[in-house]
């Protein structure tokens, strides 16, 4: 039997897939798995042991979408079965155009707030007609084994500059703890700016012990050295659902964003840090309002106070 799956498309959003997508490996024990997708999402997912063949989604690079997706359908071929876990039309052209026996896209959900890990499960309870409960994130990419206990700092957000806290708070927050811990600084190639504002804040305050990572690491390697740390400091992002799929203590810091459908699942390690202000959450990638209330309003104290309860 083959089974396609195209893959969320944003990092975060495939890891807490991830449940649901051993629930579908459990149902159908003897399947191959081609996984197709957006490169961070087969990027964190490519390394799981049912998984024999990777195709990133290049659909977007050059020319006519519907014809690229045509293409490429045709050059994936058939499958028993093809899910897809986006709603978008083009997934669903995806899934038609390869000609699969069997073929279910992921529907979006209007109703009241729940986690999305629950929204992804029940997708799947309705591929495999069983009534499976969501087990924790789950990731197959080896922890690295680091030298010294080690604190992870990740400033950015891909989705938008809503959801990021701020530089000097962040690196207020690593100064606090940089006698017990070696902090290592994350992000993407976009996030070198924030990621060196935070360096270099700490550096004027005499920390000297810091890896800035920022731009220089592929998704396995992020995912590898997130699961090896001791403490890690976010906000609402990919890398904090990678956290949660290792248990690593972890503080996330909430702001536009609905915590109850994203926050980390399954990790009982972890606490979040939020301002309840009557415009949040918001959802937008840019602040509408311009002041950026519900990040602005959380103070490095806040954050250092619940690190500190982890750590206790």
């Amino acid at each position: 039997m083959k089974i396609l799956v195209e893959l969320p498309t944003w990092l975060g959003d495939a890891v807490m897939a991830t449940p649901a997508l051993e629930s579908l490996f459990l149902a159908y024990p003897e399947a191959k798995i081609t996984l197709f997708g957006s490169y961070a999402a087969t990027e964190a997912l490519k390394a799981h042991p049912r998984v024999v063949k990777v195709v990133v989604d290049k659909s977007k690079d050059r020319g006519f979408r519907a014809l690229n997706i045509y293409k490429t359908a045709k050059g994936l071929g058939s499958f028993d079965l093809a899910i897809s876990f986006r709603s978008h039309i083009y997934s669903k052209l995806l899934l038609f155009f390869t000609g699969s026996d069997k073929r279910y896209a992921y529907k979006k959900e209007k109703i009241a707030s729940r986690h999305q890990v629950l929204r992804y499960q029940d997708f799947i309870n309705s591929v495999t007609k069983r009534k499976d409960c969501p087990g924790p994130l789950k990731l197959y990419h080896q922890n690295k084994v680091l030298d010294r206990p080690t604190l992870g700092i990740n400033p950015g957000a891909t989705y938008g500059s809503a959801k990021r806290w701020y530089p000097e708070k962040f690196a207020e927050v690593a100064a606090a703890f940089a006698d017990r811990f070696d902090i290592v600084i994350f992000g993407g190639p976009s996030e070198r700016n924030i990621a060196n504002e935070i360096e270099t804040v700490l550096k004027k305050r005499g920390v000297e012990n810091i890896s800035n990572l920022a731009g220089k690491t592929d998704i396995a390697q992020l995912c590898s050295l997130i699961g090896g740390l001791d403490l890690f400091i976010t906000g609402d992002s990919g890398p904090m659902h990678i956290a949660a799929a290792y248990k690593i203590p972890t503080v996330a810091i909430f702001g536009p964003t609905k915590h109850d459908e994203t926050s980390q699942w399954m990790n009982e390690k972890s606490l979040i840090v939020r301002h309840d202000i009557e415009c949040a959450p918001c959802m937008k990638r840019t602040c509408p309002l311009k002041t950026h209330e519900c990040m602005k309003s959380i103070e490095a104290k806040e954050v250092i106070y619940a690190a500190k309860r982890l750590l206790s």
